[in-house]
């Protein structure tokens, strides 16, 4: 039998043990990730006695409340000690008879049969750094071999939020609307602020020419942002930075990119040879959604 809790109903103890002892575990499935990056705008469905969990984030709209994935939040799904194609179903059934929905993602170890969309992402699995470097592509290599100028008049170094700040907001590119910049620095902030995020520099000449931001928990260190100051991009200070964190932690956590659609991103993130794990998402238009809407009006099923 599959529940639905909202916020206030949820037994965190029992859902954290769920995610941790799931096949699925993500750090972006965590509480403490989506209270931030969802502003506690989240509720989950529930199999027996928290058997299998799938939190289920939205937002508000003219008080209506509509399923969405928060920004930074790549994958949700279904979360179960043993990945259940016939389960997954029941719960996706249920989120599809009971929400209006404008983009849900899947995790990449959710089997469906239902087909959905995929979209891309890459993992690097841990494995010692010798291997995993070894594997980079002749052209990551390369980029990684600093002449000995940029090595001379260069460093990297942990930066805070503030210094960081600086830097991301004039180089944050692929922003949908500038509206969505003060909430990915909410994200940042917070996440800092709870030592889960950590922001690293390449600087030059003692200026920073690129940030990464990247996310750790659950054994899993995600690339959250990438940023970069478009007159240095030929130095190849982003892959230097990714580099280091990989050396630094890939024995013992996998290394999320974190997405890959775009051609150019795609074929960065492909230079360290890491695994493609695609993921499923449904998606509505919103011509889908009003119609929705209007069906769910009829039936009484708003809440």
């Amino acid at each position: 039998m599959i529940r639905r809790l909202k916020y206030h109903e949820i037994d965190f103890i029992k859902y954290a043990q769920c995610l941790e002892n799931s096949e699925q575990k993500k750090y972006s499935a965590t509480k403490d990730f989506l209270d931030i990056t969802s502003e506690k705008q989240w509720e989950i469905l529930v199999y027996k006695d928290y058997e299998a969990v799938m939190p289920v984030p939205f937002i508000r709209k003219y008080g209506i409340k509509i399923v969405h994935n928060p920004k930074l939040c790549q994958q949700l799904g279904v979360f179960s000690a043993q990945d259940d194609p016939e389960l997954n179903e029941r719960f996706l059934d249920y989120l599809k008879k009971n929400y209006l929905i404008r983009a849900y993602s899947f995790n990449d170890f959710n089997q469906l049969r239902t087909k959905l969309k995929l979209k891309k992402n890459f993992l690097i699995y841990p494995d010692s750094y010798e291997k995993v470097y070894a594997r980079y592509s002749p052209k990551r290599k390369r980029k990684l071999r600093l002449d000995e100028e940029v090595v001379t008049n260069s460093e990297i170094k942990t930066i805070g939020y503030e210094e960081a700040k600086i830097f991301i907001e004039p180089n944050m590119i692929g922003l949908h609307k500038e509206s969505d910049l003060p909430d990915f620095m909410r994200i940042f902030q917070l996440s800092n602020q709870l030592d889960y995020l950590k922001f690293s520099a390449f600087f030059y000449h003692q200026r920073i020419i690129n940030v990464i931001a990247t996310y750790s928990d659950c054994n899993m260190v995600a690339l959250l942002g990438t940023f970069n100051d478009k007159d240095y991009v030929k130095l190849s200070g982003a892959s230097v930075l990714i580099d280091k964190v990989i050396r630094e932690t890939i024995e013992t956590h996998i290394f999320d990119f974190e997405g890959g659609e775009l051609p150019n991103i795609e074929e960065f993130f492909r230079g360290f040879r890491p695994a493609l794990r695609p993921y499923p998402i449904m998606e509505s238009s919103k011509e889908q959604l009003f119609k929705k809407f209007g069906s769910f009006l009829l039936k009484g099923k708003l809440f």
